[in-house]
This record gives structure tokens, sequence and C-alpha cells, in this order.
């Protein structure tokens, strides 16, 4: 396997307070990539306490720059550090670009993990979201004839109605080894929502589709496990609700602490409106949790409707619910998606994703 130095762009590392999956595929495939001796060099911005520049399990990370401000500190760094120095660019685009095709001379990848559009109008404030809603497909555009990547089979799609010709699929991994056997589960009935307090994972939907579950279900729980700025509205909605004793907001917890919550829940809930893939959903699977949640790009792809968990039309919390409670009632139906859901996630490695991440760059950008 020849040497490679590349170059590699995200607004996010993994050590950024606001770090998701994607950010963890980025890390998993780049640590792997340094140990099998390539030159790695993430291109990121840089949040209170951390160094400009610092070494990551093998690979360099260079920081400057805000949420917006970074795309052009980004450019400054290439032109002054990388450019002439790099075989490759990986421009990974979580909702912006770094438009790295109209200035980089070296070869370009599209790490693109999924289109942005609802999140444009969910998380950012007008008149950006409109205009970042409308110009997304055109700036996108400028990536569709180059080598794309992307985490699922929605995604793919979406972006083939864009336009794109190269895209290939590198599905995400997973960080903790599936169980061997099916574990016991909490005696009290259990759903665990696990990711981050923000607008388009709507976990606020969580809240208001067990205050249905519980009608049916009285002495079922709510573990919301996460941070984030909907953390108080949520903590409102839950006293507003008569909620207080039912629902516990457990905040960010640590790898062990995640793994034994999701182990013991009987159920993940995972109301967003659009995912890469859902790293949290393959994670409770490897638990042996199944998981409901919308039928949303990405979603859909990590949740194997009525195998693996319940697909639900998007937005509508009383179907929410009522998978949820059919879930919690129906012991026969629940195991058996647990155990498929187990099963499922036995197939999903970083060794793996960053094995076929390595074959596209061979074979398409031809490395």
């Amino acid at each position: 396997m020849e040497t490679l130095r590349i170059a590699w762009f995200n607004w996010k590392c993994i050590k950024h307070p606001e770090a998701g999956g994607a950010e963890v595929f980025t890390h998993e495939v780049a640590r792997r990539l340094a140990g099998k001796g390539h030159e790695v060099t993430l291109v990121t911005s840089r949040p209170k306490g951390l160094p400009a520049e610092e070494k990551i399990e093998g690979y360099k990370v260079l920081r400057a720059g805000g949420k917006y401000t970074v795309y052009l500190k980004a450019r400054k760094i290439y032109m002054e550090r990388i450019r002439g120095k790099a075989d490759l660019i990986v421009d990974e685009i979580n909702t912006l670009p770094f438009f790295t095709v109209k200035y980089a001379k070296e070869p370009v990848i599209a790490l693109i993990h999924q289109l942005a559009r609802e999140y444009w109008l969910i998380e950012v404030k007008p008149p950006l979201s409109w205009i970042g809603y409308l110009l997304e497909p055109k700036y996108l555009s400028l990536y569709k004839n180059i080598p794309t990547i992307t985490v699922s089979e929605s995604t793919k799609r979406d972006l083939e109605e864009l336009g794109f010709e190269r895209t290939h699929i590198v599905p995400e991994g997973l960080n903790m080894k599936p169980l061997e056997k099916f574990p016991e589960k909490d005696s009290d009935p259990a759903i665990i929502f696990l990711g981050r307090l923000k607008k388009s994972k709507q976990p606020d939907h969580a809240v208001k589709a067990f205050k249905l579950v519980v009608e049916e279900v009285p002495d079922a729980r709510l573990w919301i496990v996460g941070d984030g700025p909907l953390k108080s509205k949520l903590e409102k909605l839950v006293k507003r609700l008569g909620l207080e004793k039912k629902v516990v907001l457990c905040g960010k917890v640590d790898e062990k602490e995640k793994i034994k919550l999701l182990t013991k829940a009987q159920v993940l809930v995972f109301p967003a409106v659009r995912e890469g893939w859902g790293l949290v959903v393959t994670e409770a699977n490897a638990c042996g949790t199944p998981a409901v949640g919308y039928d949303v790009p990405g979603l859909r792809d990590s949740i194997r409707h009525r195998e693996t968990g319940i697909l639900v039309p998007s937005g509508d919390t009383e179907a929410l619910a009522e998978a949820l409670t059919s879930l919690l009632i129906d012991d026969r139906l629940r195991e058996k998606l647990s155990k498929n859901a187990l099963e499922w996630s036995k197939q999903f490695s970083w060794d793996d994703t960053t094995e076929r991440f390595w074959k596209v760059l061979e074979d398409d950008a031809r490395i």
C-alpha cells in the first residue's frame, strides 16, 4: 500500500464539544490510515480550550476559526501549510463545503454524510436558513463530477438526484463489540433517547410520544442521554406534562455508562429529522436493543423496518408512541426485533469502513 499524504477538512474534530457521528467516522478512519503509515492532517475549527495544533492517535490536527470562519481560515491553512505537500484532499461537507474544488491543486474527494435540507430550516435562523436551503443544491453541484463518499443508500439517492455520478457507499463502523448473546433487560420497561439535545434530533418528540406511552404502560420510563441547547426546554416540557417521576435527563455520560444504559433499555427512540446513517441506532443494536425512529433519510437505512426496529411517518408522535408501546407490551415482537438487531450490528466495523474507504481512493480517485 503506497504511502499517501491526505489533507482532510471537517469543521469539527472528535474533541469538539458538538462532535457527532460524522466526527467519529473521520477520527476512526483517519487514525487507522495513520496507523498504516499514511500522513493524515485534519483541518478543523478551534473551539475554546483546544490547541491550534496537536496529534490525535497518529494524525495531525490543525485548528483555526469558529463555526463559520473556519472555512476562510482553512483556505489560509491550505495555502500556507498544505499546498504542494498533499497527495489528496478530503472535503467533508457538514452543511457547508470548504470549496476546496475551487482552489486546491490536488485531487479532491467529497465526503457527504447527508444533505442539510431540513437542518437549514430547523437549526438556522432566517434569512440565513432560507438562503442556505435554496443554495445547497447549487454549491453541492460543484462536487458532482468528483469521487464522492457517503454512508447510506438514502444519501446516495439524494446526491444522484442532484447529478452526482461517482458516488460510493462506505458504511459507518461500530465503536463497541456487539454482545455475544442477547442480554438480560431491566425489569421495568425503559425507553432510551441518545443524542445531542438540539432541534434536528427532536428529543421533544420523544417526550411527547412518551406521554402517550405511559397511558398504556404506566410503569414505563424514559432516559434522555445527552446534552445540548434544548436541555432547559426539555426540563420544562417534562414538568408541564407531569412526567418528572418518569423521565430522567441523564446528561452526557461516558462510554461505559452509555453501553450500560443501552443494554438495559428495551428500545431506543430516535425521532431525528434526517441522518446520514444514525450511529446510535447501530450502537443500540449492538446492545440487543431495537430502535423506533422516523422514516427519513439515513434512519430508513440503519433501521430495518419490522426486522431490527420500527419506522413511522416523520413528525407523527402518535405513531411513534404506538410503535414504542407495541414493543413494550409485546414480548414476542420485542425479542424478535432485539435478536435481529444484535445480529445485524455484527457486520459493522471501522476496520471494514477504512478498507472500503481506501478502495474508493484506489479505484476512483486512482491514487
